[in-house]
């Protein structure tokens, strides 16, 4: 590790991290389901599209292409895609807009969760939303605080930095 930045990030650190979309999509599946199987399936779909699309659009452009970074995407996108352009991905100007579909993968499920709520109280899936909720909120900002201060990219420059209000 130089300059407090991992090369590759340690193994712990990408389970950590991964468990956490994991758990919010399991969760989220799981609530959806109480409206539809076919809720639960295509809010499934739609996650592993936005994974997809992160792998597509950011991975490859990034620092960690065919690395382990923190959420051993890197790695995993160089298996799937060509590696693009690095500095694309300190050009790309990242809005609330653009991370939308981000937050829908739990908003969604809270959406599905209070409609199950009104038509018949339940306290698991009242659980469950502020489980989800903790997760989307307070679990990734979590992660970000243990990942983002060891990334060589967020030295070179990265848009989420200024999104986030995060310094260096």
């Amino acid at each position: 590790m130089k300059n407090g930045c991992y090369e590759e990030y340690p193994l712990w650190m990408v389970i950590l991290s991964n468990a956490l979309p994991i758990s919010i999509y399991i969760i989220g599946a799981f609530i959806l389901y109480g409206l539809s199987i076919i809720f639960s399936a295509l809010y499934l779909f739609f996650c592993l599209i936005i994974e997809i699309r992160l792998m597509k659009e950011g991975c490859v452009n990034c620092y960690y292409y065919g690395k382990t970074c923190a959420f051993g995407k890197g790695r995993l996108s160089s298996y799937f895609f060509k590696k693009g352009h690095p500095e694309l991905f300190t050009q790309k100007n990242v809005s609330w807009y653009a991370v939308l579909p981000d937050f829908l993968v739990f908003l969604f499920p809270l959406a599905g969760g209070i409609i199950i709520l009104i038509n018949k109280f339940s306290w698991i899936i009242l659980l469950l939303i502020i489980i989800i909720l903790i997760l989307g909120l307070g679990g990734n900002a979590f992660i970000r605080s243990l990942t983002c201060k060891h990334c060589k990219q967020r030295e070179l420059g990265c848009p989420a930095t200024e999104l986030f209000g995060d310094e260096k």
